[in-house]
C-alpha cells in the first residue's frame, strides 16, 4: 500500500526517539537510539531501569520521532548478544551504543510492534491528522477543524 511506503520512507531506518512508558499511574519518557528492521522498532536498556520494569507490567508503548507518533505493544526479546540481526544494525547506525552498553549482562532488546501511527499535516494552512491502523492496515486523513 502506498500510504504505508509512505510512512515507512518518512519514519526512516533509525533515530533518536523519544520512548515513552507508563505503569502505576506514572508516565515517564526517554530518548532512545532506534532501528526499524522489518516493520519493528527495537532498542536496548537495562533491564534493572523503570522503563523495564512498565513494560513488563503495561507493554503499551509510543515512540514519537519527527512528527510521528507511534503507539505499539513492547516487549523484551533477550539479550543483544542473542539478537545478531539486531547488533548488526546497532553496529551500523549507533555503534557507540553498542561498544558501550551491549556486552553488560542486565542489558536487554525490546521490539516494539506499531499499532497506530499518527502524524499532523497542513494542506493549503488546514490541519490534518494522518493515522496508519496496523491491526486493520488502513489509512486516513482527516480535516481538524
Amino acid at each position: 500500500m502506498d500510504d504505508f511506503r509512505r510512512l515507512w520512507n518518512a519514519v526512516g531506518t533509525h533515530g533518536i526517539m523519544i520512548l515513552s512508558t507508563c505503569a502505576d499511574e506514572r508516565v515517564t519518557s526517554r530518548a532512545m537510539s532506534v532501528v526499524v528492521i522489518d516493520g519493528k522498532f527495537y532498542c536496548q536498556t537495562d533491564e534493572r531501569y523503570l522503563k523495564c520494569r512498565q513494560i513488563t507490567a503495561n507493554p503499551n508503548v509510543s515512540l514519537c520521532v519527527k512528527n510521528y507518533s507511534i503507539e505499539g505493544e513492547c516487549h523484551i526479546i533477550g539479550r543483544p548478544s542473542e539478537n545478531i540481526f539486531f547488533i548488526e544494525k546497532m553496529r551500523e547506525h549507533f555503534p557507540d551504543a553498542v561498544s558501550r552498553w551491549s556486552e553488560i549482562p542486565t542489558e536487554c532488546v525490546l521490539e516494539i510492534t506499531p499499532r497506530l501511527v499518527s502524524s499532523w499535516i497542513y494542506e493549503d494552512n488546514k490541519p490534518f491528522i494522518e493515522r496508519w491502523d496496523f491491526d486493520n492496515n488502513s489509512y486516513a486523513k482527516e480535516i481538524q477543524i
